[in-house]
This record gives C-alpha cells, sequence and structure tokens, in this order.
C-alpha cells in the first residue's frame, strides 16, 4: 500500500513485506489491539497527529483517533502527544491500535461539495443517492460517514451517528445543507431550524401546472395509514406549511419555487403530491421517470431517462451565523440532472406567450 502523498512510510510492525525495495504496511488490515511505530515519510510536512493517523487508519473515525491520543495511547518521538501536534518527516510515532467501539462509525472519502467552512459550521451542496446519517443498521456509504473523514471536528449533540447533523435532506434531493462543527453551533442552529428564523428555497420540476401562479399549501403532515413508510396529508398529523411561486410554466410541467416554514418528513414532495402536481420522477408520491421521447412527443423508444430521481433541490439556505449573528445567504446551483430537464423542457415543450415571458423573469439558469 503506498505510503502519505505516495511516498511511503517506514513501518515497524509484524506485517510488512518488501515490494521493488519498498516498505508496505497492511495497515487497514491490522488486527486490532496491534503494536505499531511508524517513522513519516518524506512528504508529510506539518500535518495533524489525528489527521494523520485517521488517513493511516481509515477503519476508525477521527473522534477515536482523538480520544485515543487524549487518553495518553500515542506517542510522537517518545514523548506524550496532542491531537494537534504537527507532523514532519522522520518523526516517529509509536501506538497500539485499539478495537472500535461496536458503535463506532466508519469514515469514508465520500466526496464532500463545501460551499462554506469556518470553526463553527461546513455548509455543503449534498449531492443526490446518498442518506444523510445512517439508519436501520446501515453505517456505511452516507454523508455523515464522509463527513468524519473530511472534518477534524463534529458536534456530538445527536449522538454517535448523527454527528454535526442539524437538519436533513432526503436521499435524492441535492442543495444545500449546514452542519455544525461544535456542540455550541449547533445549539444555535438547531434553535433557528426549530424557531423557524431560517429561510429555506428548493427549486423543483413539477407534473403540469398548478392554476395559482403562486399559493400556501397550508395542510397537515403525518404518517400514510396504508403505507407506514411513507408521509400523507393528514388532519391528524403535524401542521405544514409551504409557500410556492411558479416560476416557469411549460406544456405538461412547470419550475417552481418552494419555501417550507415547516420541517416536516416529506414535507414539500407531499404537499406537491397533494395540489396534484407531483415532483417529477418521486415515484413515491406520484411522480414520473421522464424519457426524452416523452418530453419530444416521439414514439416510445428504449432511451436511458432525462430524469430518474425526484428532481428537488434545496436552491437557497439563510441562516444567522452561530457565533457573530450575521445573516448569511448560501446558493447551490442546480445539479447537472435538474439542468438538463429543464434546457429540455425549454427546447421542446415551451409556451409561446406574452404571460409565460412574465412569468419566466425568474429562472433557476440565472442562479
Amino acid at each position: 500500500m503506498p505510503g502519505e502523498d505516495n511516498l511511503p512510510d517506514t513501518i515497524d510492525a509484524k506485517d510488512t513485506t518488501d515490494t521493488n525495495g519498498e516498505i508496505v504496511s497492511v495497515l487497514c488490515d491490522g488486527d486490532p489491539g496491534e503494536h505499531f511505530i511508524i517513522t513519516v515519510g518524506p512528504a508529510v510536512k506539518k500535518k495533524r497527529l489525528d489527521t494523520y493517523l485517521q488517513s493511516r487508519f481509515s477503519q476508525f473515525s477521527r473522534t477515536h483517533i482523538q480520544t485515543l491520543i487524549k487518553e495518553q495511547g500515542v506517542t510522537v518521538n517518545e514523548h506524550p502527544a496532542k491531537a494537534s501536534t504537527k507532523l514532519s518527516a522522520g518523526d516517529t510515532v509509536d501506538l497500539i491500535v485499539p478495537a472500535p467501539k461496536s458503535n463506532e462509525l466508519m469514515a469514508e472519502d465520500i466526496p464532500i461539495n463545501v460551499i462554506y467552512e469556518d470553526d463553527d459550521m461546513i455548509v455543503l451542496n449534498k449531492q443526490a443517492d446518498i442518506i444523510v446519517h445512517p439508519a436501520r443498521g446501515n453505517k456505511s456509504g452516507t454523508l455523515v460517514n464522509g463527513l468524519i473523514h473530511y472534518a477534524n471536528q463534529l458536534s456530538s449533540i445527536n449522538g454517535d451517528f448523527r454527528p454535526g447533523i442539524v437538519h436533513r435532506l432526503d436521499r435524492n434531493t441535492t442543495g444545500v445543507m449546514v452542519v455544525a462543527k461544535t456542540d455550541t453551533a449547533h445549539w444555535q442552529l438547531s434553535r433557528q431550524f426549530a424557531e423557524r428564523t431560517t429561510q429555506k428555497t428548493y427549486i423543483a420540476v413539477a407534473h403540469g401546472v398548478p392554476d395559482l401562479t403562486a399559493d400556501c399549501i397550508d395542510k397537515p403532515i403525518g404518517t400514510n395509514k396504508s403505507f407506514r413508510e411513507r408521509m400523507a396529508v393528514n388532519m391528524d398529523g403535524k401542521e405544514a406549511v409551504t409557500f410556492y411561486k411558479v416560476l416557469e410554466e411549460f406544456r405538461g410541467y412547470s419550475i417552481i419555487e418552494l419555501s417550507p416554514k415547516t420541517g416536516r418528513t416529506h414535507q414539500l414532495r407531499v404537499h406537491m403530491q397533494y395540489i396534484r402536481h407531483p415532483i417529477v420522477a418521486d415515484d413515491m408520491y406520484g411522480g414520473k421517470v421522464i424519457y426524452p421521447w416523452q418530453i419530444e412527443d416521439r414514439e416510445p423508444a428504449p432511451q436511458d431517462p432525462l430524469m430518474n430521481r425526484t428532481a428537488l433541490h434545496a436552491w437557497k439556505l439563510e441562516i444567522d451565523h452561530p457565533t457573530t449573528g450575521k445573516r448569511m445567504l448560501f446558493t447551490a446551483d442546480l445539479p447537472p440532472d435538474i439542468q438538463n430537464l429543464i434546457d429540455n423542457l425549454r427546447k421542446h415543450r415551451k409556451i409561446e406567450t406574452k404571460k409565460q415571458e412574465d412569468k419566466a423573469r425568474i429562472r433557476p439558469h440565472d442562479l
């Protein structure tokens, strides 16, 4: 296995092999409790100890590594070390790898698209097809696994499986999310969401065109009585309020701006289904996958879909900074698949009317 930055470290351990003159360690496959003495390689310059070890022992989260260091389970050049100790070429790191806790999450090198970051928070543009945090026994492949790998520190308020998570986006919803790095920041941000002082704005592509160009959907949401994994407008449910505005109309479709004032599970998707304009490709709530031949009004043909996941994007998030109190606005560009869908609608489904031109003054492609 290559060393840091593709240059090997020299490692004195029982499982080593000599490949073309290089000493190679099977660190990630080593048994818990194994003793390692690592001589830092020549490519390392002023790198934090916790960051270095987490990159070497990726089966452990950075929190686990920091705990090991804090409990004096690691020495550098035969002296006790801190997580912030800076390593350079030639330093010797001595540690015994502990067994991970049964509830420990694995750090995974999952891409994190960072919009903004400081000592208190990370604002990111979430990609599609990724769950925010582990659930139902699934401990890998989530955004949290990627955040553990990426961040030196995350808040601990939500427990071992949701470090840093202040709010969520659905698996196939893209766009702006804020993550807390400290517990103080987490409390401050959570209070804003609870008190509804945040401003969230989404862009969706919907089936059909609502009769009203703007309106408020004020309908409570609860568990669907027929399908427990789904939500539905339910008079016994919790208050749910969504404002919408039609940004652009097409034959059979529309671009909708959605502003939720509450944060119920699947709220926007349920409300759009309720007004009979479900979000494109949202098969749980009435949306349909779209193929090019459908948009172009041609005969059915075997093609890849233009959109095969819910066409919903968290476009803007406005919050107060958890430390300074300064109001901050973050935006995330439309992902390629939604932008491609919109481009095809404009090309093949455009409505040539003065009314349409008036409604198209604000368009997602101008973001």
